[in-house]
């Protein structure tokens, strides 16, 4: 059973509480529209599950210092500048149950909105001179642009192989959280090499959060606050409908390929497709392949020394890969 999010927290419970403090103040700005959305930002923050995997990794391998403060700034900025450009290019008016920059202030102040946090990001890494931790997230970035424009070349044909998947989920997703480990890692003076394993098990538990959240769509009504089949509804090929299809006769294939494409909106359909998808050991397929990816970061883990820092990693993992259905 996985553990509260605040006991996780623990080790780094004072740190996360300066960082919340410090990340607000760097968000006002003298420009009153900019001020205004910037607050509504920071109000609606999510779980910042991001900023506690780099102090964590900071914590597991030396000091938790300033440079750490600024390497989770700088994970957060470029993280929010890539929610609010995602709800732009997905034309989402939602986002954590709130409304959507988009969606109040239109895609063109959204849009800038997204590039002045990427450009802050920018010039708190040049102004401190933190060019590794400037190297890592830039790497991200460009990593997860490339499996964005990936994964919509291949939604178009819905002709995604599982190898695919997987290349682009540890682009789009797995690249961001890989970033996280390494810059806290080197921000605590870590070597190259350790950044670099730290980097791997970041992107082992990116593949893993994906794959468990591929899975939430098959889940309950409103778990995590998103609707049941909405990833069939938005034509996205996850690893259990893949699986499910990899095993399909050519004729159920060709049945369920017809309904993603042509009547995703369709209630009814879209449940013939989850219960397809259920019966054809898709689900079940998926929560193995899950489970591979954590052990694997888990292993990683284990060839770091004890202590409270590597416990709450491995809770945090657990955290995110083991919520239930």
């Amino acid at each position: 059973m996985s553990q509260k999010l605040d006991e996780i927290k623990a080790p780094i419970a004072p740190v996360m509480e300066e960082f919340e403090r410090k990340f607000r103040e760097s968000m006002k700005s003298p420009v009153p529209l900019l001020d205004r959305i910037t607050h509504y930002i920071v109000k609606r923050k999510g779980k910042q599950m991001r900023p506690m995997f780099v102090f964590l990794s900071a914590g597991l391998h030396g000091p938790v210092g300033d440079t750490s403060h600024r390497a989770a700034t700088l994970i957060e900025l470029l993280h929010t500048a890539t929610l609010v450009h995602d709800d732009v290019v997905d034309d989402s008016n939602e986002r954590r149950g709130f409304f959507s920059l988009n969606a109040l202030w239109k895609n063109k102040i959204a849009v800038l909105v997204g590039d002045y946090l990427l450009s802050k990001g920018l010039l708190l890494s040049i102004g401190n001179k933190d060019f590794r931790l400037l190297e890592l997230v830039s790497e991200a970035v460009k990593v997860m642009s490339e499996g964005e424009l990936l994964q919509i070349e291949k939604a178009r044909r819905l002709d995604i192989t599982e190898d695919i998947y997987y290349e682009i989920i540890r682009r789009k997703t797995a690249s961001l959280i890989a970033a996280c480990c390494a810059c806290g890692a080197s921000s605590a003076g870590a070597s190259d090499e350790t950044v670099q394993q730290m980097h791997r098990f970041g992107e082992l538990i990116g593949i893993a959060f994906q794959i468990k959240d591929d899975l939430f769509d098959y889940g309950p009504e409103g778990v995590i606050g998103k609707p049941t089949g909405i990833d069939i509804k938005e034509s996205k090929m996850t690893l259990p409908l893949i699986h499910a299809l990899s095993k399909a006769t050519q004729a159920d294939k060709k049945r369920i390929i017809h309904i993603i494409k042509n009547h995703n909106t369709d209630n009814k359909k879209v449940r013939e497709v989850i219960r397809f998808v259920e019966s054809s050991g898709g689900i079940t397929y998926a929560t193995e392949r899950m489970y591979h990816y954590q052990e694997e970061a888990f292993r990683l883990l284990d060839t770091f020394p004890a202590n409270a820092y590597r416990d709450s990693l491995r809770s945090l993992v657990r955290y995110t890969t083991e919520r239930p259905l």
